[in-house]
């Protein structure tokens, strides 16, 4: 942990603000991600880490703030340099988003052939080699139908790692995963981390995944920052709202009903 927070700064967020409409969705979010740290996003629903995540991808545009991503701001940058800029960033989604008319070797090379001049002969040893990293070897021919979930997961993984991106997106890598898959999961990104000194954000509910993997993490709660920290220090925190998400409290909101019937009536 102390050696990464020496290390160069891959992404800074600065006061980040997000409105839907009337309705603000981020109150000037800041974070900081150095290279080869492993920052996890957590919160409960409707807190934001989504959107924050979106937002890291360039998919979607603040009210007001800024974004750094290996030195460039985001939030000023043309659209031929945020696709220049992508090439650097490997996502690995929710449910996989693999192509269900492709193999998993096909799946895997898209990103060669949309961004290299590589030959097809090239691009089935890159494809193999990744998929062997992900413990798919063997599989390159299968379709995504032929894959169970923790399958799909990997070898959505290679696709995301497939041009040695310096940043790698997770959204909910855990998710809908067995316990012993969900650990296999876990392992797999720390030795990734690793051997290809990447660096990582990873949005996740999943708190033992979480203290597993997490070189710190942050905490959003209705669109703020609570804490980011390290693991050690988020369990150990005074915070009730961050305590509540730890050990899985409701939160109990006093009604008013003078208040209530007002609102319902307006």
């Amino acid at each position: 942990m102390i050696e990464t927070m020496n290390k160069p700064v891959m992404i800074q967020v600065e006061d980040l603000n997000t409105h839907y409409g009337d309705r603000q969705i981020l109150k000037s979010v800041n974070v900081t991600v150095h290279e080869g740290e492993i920052m996890v996003v957590m919160g409960g629903s409707g807190s934001g880490k989504s959107t924050l995540l979106r937002h890291l991808l360039g998919l979607e545009y603040a009210t007001s703030g800024h974004i750094r991503i290996l030195g460039k701001d985001i939030t000023e940058i043309s659209e031929m340099e945020m696709y220049e800029l992508r090439k650097n960033m490997g996502v690995s989604f929710q449910g996989g988003a693999l192509f269900g008319s492709m193999s998993i070797s096909e799946n895997v090379q898209l990103p060669l052939k949309e961004h290299t001049s590589l030959d097809e002969k090239t691009m089935q040893i890159i494809s193999r080699m990744k998929l062997e990293v992900v413990n798919l070897s063997g599989f390159e021919d299968l379709m995504p139908s032929e894959l169970s979930g923790g399958m799909i997961k990997r070898a959505a993984l290679a696709r995301a790692i497939v041009m040695d991106p310096k940043l790698l997106f997770f959204d909910e890598p855990s998710a809908g995963l067995d316990p012993v898959t969900s650990i296999e999961l876990d392992e797999l990104i720390l030795r990734l981390r690793d051997a290809m000194n990447m660096t990582m954000i990873i949005v996740t509910h999943e708190l033992e995944s979480a203290f597993k993997i997490a070189d710190r993490i942050t905490v959003l709660d209705q669109g703020e920052v609570l804490i980011c920290d390290t693991v050690e220090n988020i369990k150990n925190s005074e915070l009730n709202r961050v305590q509540d998400l730890l050990n899985r409290r409701a939160r109990i909101h006093e009604v008013d009903a003078d208040d209530y019937l007002h609102r319902l009536t307006v």
